[in-house]
């Protein structure tokens, strides 16, 4: 039986609403972003980034270097995002820029992301790969990841340390190799060791800190000087408020800085590993969310100036002097979320990015000595602010009177009252939804729809406790904020309750076909976007991976009632139109998922249609996979939420 049904035509109609706002195409919203990942040089002499190209002969997206003094442009890699997909560019000096990719693969049948690590030599305009071949054929397998790097070396330009799996006694056991750049010679500085998942270096680049792992067991040690014995700091469960994460080292080799719960929020403290006590000094916290994100250290105070938080990566500052630049851009760019991305290696040059909900995102270069701030590329050039809807915060109490906060985007220049709605849970599910620019939402605001985004319990930011109620939680606790959000807008006139349909990705297409079965009386549609659609099959699907043990404390064990808490037992119950897409290539949900939904819905005779996207991963990466799905969108949304006339 062929499984991809046909789209018909393409053709876009309509919905009869209230429309304000021109409609813009759909590649607007749904093109992949023109600008990503950029970059500066050490010098502050080079931007590299990774650009979409749509040309006759080159559609894809390429990885391009801008010399800011002479404006020449170099493309060093050039990807149709289906065999593989950049993700990441660093500069590991001024001539040599190391670019990470991944691709689908499988191993003994098991459906893996592959990652990789290669090298641009801006010298010789040539691309290789960082490990050489030699190194490859000496360990003991082929290591699914060959590109995580835990130490740049800043202060020594030829080489780099990397985290690299095939040299333990099992997979994920990994060792940390120095590589040469130049020659591409590498030698082993810290051998494997039983459990160990992960490695972190001191400034003075020696291997400090590792990370235990077995089951649901962690357990951080600490070895005094590279290759000696270890001490044991602390162990605890996964998803414990006992946990403490190490982030990196300060310049005095004795200091480490971790990630703790404080007041039962994550915040970021100092350890002395001197003292015997370990004793925990706080340096950052917020009063009512978890820090997150990685240690700012600047090379020139040598020290830790702040944290870059959030999915933007902004950076927070403690030190004085950079505190006052962020001050600084919030004057010169009000009403946006700056985030700096990156210093040069004097500090006096930077890229900052720049976002709200009503801005696409704008990438700027910033010159200190000069005091003079340029922008240089829009993330999404087909949109502007005056395009866009603004989104508003709300929060609403869930049956069990916690609070859950949400993001409600209203059609530009309509009022939020009686308007047809998309509910659009976010995915992960330990994710969560900001005011930052989303296009999915933008996308649907600007078709007309009120959007709802909720970060239901269990969504990452609120703390513990608020992190613990999400545990185990599938199709429970978790689902009834969904519906009490939908209930909220009802009750409050917002939205029209004949014309709500229910949205998702990954998690939250899970979230959509529940709300499709649960509660169908609430929805006109749903949409599941590579979503979950067997809870019990999902966590099976995961013994061959390593965190099996956490994956089954995350969303449980008891397979009978994973099962009846999934949309495909209760599919029988679902009484109103579906639209389920997923890629074939997909390794976060299995295509699986979708394939199987489809077959039940339609051997029950339900209104469904099922989009297959070949060589699709689960980030619809292609832009031509994002482009069918919104078009499919568009249409399904519009045929289901017409107002009667």
């Amino acid at each position: 039986m062929k499984r991809i049904l046909p789209l018909l035509l393409m053709w876009l109609s309509l919905p009869l609403i209230a429309q304000t706002v021109p409609q813009l195409p759909v590649e607007a919203f749904a093109s992949i972003p023109d600008v990503s990942s950029v970059q500066l040089s050490p010098d502050g002499k080079k931007i590299a980034s990774i650009v979409r190209v749509e040309q006759p002969k080159l559609k894809g997206t390429v990885v391009s270097i801008l010399n800011l003094e002479t404006g020449a442009k170099d493309v060093a890699v050039h990807t149709d995002n289906q065999k593989f997909v950049l993700l990441s560019l660093q500069w590991a000096n001024d001539t040599t820029l190391l670019i990470s990719a991944k691709f689908p693969a499988n191993r003994d049948g098991t459906p893996t992301t592959e990652t990789r690590l290669v090298k641009y030599d801006l010298t010789t305009r040539k691309t290789s790969s960082v490990l050489a071949r030699s190194v490859i054929e000496r360990l003991s397998w082929i290591p699914q990841h060959q590109g995580q790097i835990i130490d740049l070396m800043p202060d020594d330009s030829e080489h780099i340390l990397l985290s690299l799996d095939g040299m333990g006694q099992k997979m994920g056991e990994d060792s940390v190799l120095k590589v040469n750049l130049s020659q591409g010679k590498s030698s082993y500085i810290q051998n494997a060791k039983r459990n160990i998942i992960g490695w972190i270096t001191d400034r003075q680049h020696k291997v400090r800190i590792s990370i235990y792992n077995d089951d649901t067991e962690y357990r951080i040690y600490e070895q005094p000087e590279q290759k000696s014995e270890s001490r044991l700091l602390w162990s605890f469960k996964a998803f414990s408020e006992d946990s403490i994460w190490p982030l990196g080292f300060d310049a005095d080799p004795n200091i480490l800085y971790v990630r703790a719960y404080h007041k039962g929020y994550e915040a970021i403290f100092k350890v002395n590993l001197t003292d015997p006590k370990l004793t925990k000094e706080l340096v950052y916290a917020n009063e009512d969310t978890d820090v997150e994100g990685d240690l700012i250290y600047s090379q020139l105070k040598k020290k830790v100036i702040g944290i870059s938080e959030g999915d933007g990566e902004e950076y927070t500052f403690w030190d004085p002097e950079y505190a006052g630049l962020q001050n600084g851009l919030k004057a010169v760019l009000p009403n946006a979320h700056n985030y700096i991305t990156q210093f040069s290696a004097n500090e006096r040059r930077y890229i900052v990015y720049s976002t709200s909900s009503t801005q696409p995102g704008t990438y700027y270069f910033g010159d200190r000595d000069e005091k003079a701030l340029f922008p240089i590329a829009e993330r999404y050039s087909q949109l502007s602010t005056e395009q866009l809807a603004d989104t508003q915060y709300l929060s609403y109490e869930a049956r069990d009177k916690l609070k859950i906060d949400a993001y409600l985007t209203v059609p530009k220049g309509l009022e939020a009252k009686n308007l047809p709605t998309i509910i659009f849970p976010h995915g992960g599910p330990i994710s969560y939804d900001s005011n930052d620019f989303d296009y999915w939402a933008q996308f649907f605001a600007n078709r007309g729809y009120a959007v709802f985004r909720m970060n239901f319990r269990g969504s990452a930011g609120y703390g513990y406790e608020f992190m613990k109620a999400g545990l185990k939680s599938w199709g429970l606790e978790m689902q009834n904020d969904v519906e009490d959000g939908t209930r909220y807008l009802i009750n409050q006139g917002i939205s029209d309750p004949q014309r709500i349909c229910i949205v998702g990705a990954s998690y939250g297409g899970y979230a959509a076909l529940m709300g499709a079965a649960m509660t169908p009386e609430l929805y006109r549609c749903a949409v599941s976007v590579a979503g979950v659609t067997d809870v019990a099959n999902l966590v099976k699907s995961s013994r061959r991976y390593t965190n099996y043990e956490v994956v089954k404390e995350q969303i449980g064990n008891d397979f009978s009632a994973l099962y009846e808490r999934s949309p495909i037992s209760k599919a029988d119950k679902i009484t109103i139109p579906v639209l389920l897409l997923h890629g074939d290539k997909d390794r976060v949900v299995k295509v699986q998922q979708s394939r199987e939904m489809f077959d039940e819905l339609k051997s029950l005779k339900k209104n469904v249609e099922y989009i297959e996207l070949e060589n699709g991963d689960h980030n619809l990466s292609n832009n031509d996979h994002r482009l069918t799905t919104f078009k499919a969108l568009d249409k399904f949304l519009a045929d289901n939420l017409k107002t009667q006339l």
